[in-house]
């Protein structure tokens, strides 16, 4: 009756699909949209490259695109369709990554974007083969990420960890504090405590902190990790207590002086 009464008069019915407008999205908004997911779909790199920075530019500043992702099953794929050539642009690369990063602040997209299948492999190639910049913001993507639970085992099953401990141990700082996050985050989970002793967590961390580098965030991990027998035992083989000691020594910090004290309670 409603749809009949507006086609009389004349007035576009709004279709149930675009419940997306309850979070500001206009009418212009989303036919833009629309537009630039279509742009990266182009076998123009031009084209495809303004579409990625308008949508990183896009969905940084404004809730209502990122709100978007979460209503459409489609788009999350389309916007990394670029992604699945052998051959990437990097400028291409660092902004579709830094959307993603973008739309996984949203917590209606969490979950939804974790569980797109593509989503993590193409995070983890980042995390491989990407600028500094480009792996600094995928680790953020899978730091905001496993701020829920499912999530966390989602991605410790999908071998996430061994490529951000290899970014830990290159040591680039502009990276090196969110996979440190990611990784805490990551190991908060009792079965990818086990994935990252597997891949040599405790032998990077203990070499990152005897070289003082990010060691607030480092120790931190290596706590968390004396609950896994394992962890404990390579601790021990690598002289995890004569670096400790020497740490609560050097350190000015009471805080970080009480954190080390507590593993020799």
């Amino acid at each position: 009756m409603i749809s009949q009464c507006c086609k009389n008069r004349g007035v576009r019915y709004p279709s149930p699909e675009r419940s997306w407008k309850e979070d500001g999205l206009t009418e212009v908004d989303y036919d833009l949209l629309l537009s630039l997911l279509k742009k990266l779909s182009s076998s123009t790199l031009a084209e495809q490259k303004e579409a990625a920075r308008a949508l990183r530019s896009l969905t940084k500043r404004l809730p209502s695109f990122r709100a978007y992702f979460s209503e459409s099953i489609e788009s999350i794929p389309q916007l990394l369709t670029p992604l699945i050539e052998p051959e990437i642009d990097p400028d291409l690369h660092q902004d579709l990554i830094t959307t993603l990063m973008n739309l996984s602040t949203h917590e209606r997209n969490k979950q939804i974007v974790a569980k797109t299948p593509m989503v993590i492999p193409i995070l983890l190639d980042a995390l491989r083969s990407g600028r500094m910049e480009t792996k600094s913001n995928a680790a953020a993507t899978l730091f905001t990420l496993s701020s829920l639970s499912s999530n966390k085992s989602l991605i410790g099953k999908a071998d996430a960890l061994k490529p951000l401990i290899d970014v830990l141990e290159e040591g680039q700082s502009l990276a090196m504090k969110d996979v440190a996050s990611t990784i805490f985050n990551l190991c908060i989970d009792d079965e990818n405590k086990g994935h990252a002793v597997e891949n040599g967590e405790v032998r990077v961390i203990l070499k990152k902190i005897e070289e003082r580098v990010h060691v607030d965030e480092l120790h931190v991990i290596l706590a968390l990790l004396t609950s896994h027998y394992k962890a404990v035992v390579e601790m021990a083989d690598l002289g995890a207590v004569s670096c400790l000691f020497r740490l609560i020594k050097e350190t000015n910090c009471e805080r970080n002086k009480e954190i080390v004290s507590r593993w020799f309670i």
